[in-house]
C-alpha cells in the first residue's frame, strides 16, 4: 500500500480485528526445516502500529527456533464473529525491563508463578512485514441464515472481507 491514511487505516482494521482475540498460533520453523505452531496469549496487547507481544520463558525451544530462523507466523482466528487473521513477520527476545512492565497483568502469574521476578522471563515481539484478513461483517445467526437460504436457492455464498496489507 502506497497511501499512507490506506495503510494506517488497513493497520488499524488488522488490530482493531485482533485486540479482542487472546490467543493466537505462533507458528515457527525448527532445525529439520519443519513447521511448529503453538498457542500464544497477546493478553489482548497489540501495539498501535501492529507489533504482537508474548510473554514466554527465553531457554524455551521456540525461542531457539526464532533464534535460527526468526520469519514466523501468527494466525487468530473467532470463529463467532467469523474473523481470522494471518500475520508474517520477524520475531525477536525482548528483556527490556521496562517493556515487561509496561505489559505485564496479575493473571500472568499463572504461567510466571515468580511474576516479573523470574529470571527467565522475556517478551517475544513479533514485527509483522504483512498481514491478511478475513472478516464477515455478521453475526453467527445470521451467517446460518445466510448460509441455508444460499444452499436452498443454488446461489454462491458470499466471500467474506479479505484483503492482503502490507506492514
Amino acid at each position: 500500500m502506497t497511501d499512507h491514511a490506506t495503510h494506517q487505516e488497513a493497520v488499524a482494521k488488522i488490530v482493531a480485528l485482533i485486540k479482542d482475540i487472546e490467543f493466537g498460533m505462533l507458528t515457527t520453523t525448527d532445525a529439520e526445516g519443519r513447521l511448529h505452531s503453538r498457542p500464544m496469549s497477546t493478553n489482548k496487547q497489540v501495539d498501535f502500529d501492529g507489533d504482537v507481544w508474548f510473554f514466554t520463558y527465553a531457554s524455551t525451544p521456540k525461542v531457539h527456533e526464532i533464534e535460527n530462523k526468526p520469519y514466523v507466523n501468527v494466525a487468530f482466528s473467532n470463529p463467532r464473529s467469523q474473523t481470522y487473521v494471518s500475520l508474517s513477520g520477524r520475531a525477536e527476545l525482548v528483556r527490556d525491563r521496562a517493556k515487561l512492565e509496561e505489559l505485564w497483568k496479575p493473571e500472568l502469574k499463572a504461567w510466571f508463578p515468580k511474576g516479573l521476578d523470574e529470571p527467565d522471563i522475556a517478551l517475544l515481539k513479533i514485527n509483522p512485514d504483512q498481514g491478511e484478513y478475513w472478516d464477515t461483517p455478521s453475526s453467527v445467526v445470521s451467517h446460518a441464515l445466510s448460509f441455508i437460504k444460499r444452499v436452498t436457492s443454488g446461489n454462491p455464498a458470499e466471500p467474506a472481507l479479505n484483503e492482503k496489507v502490507d506492514l
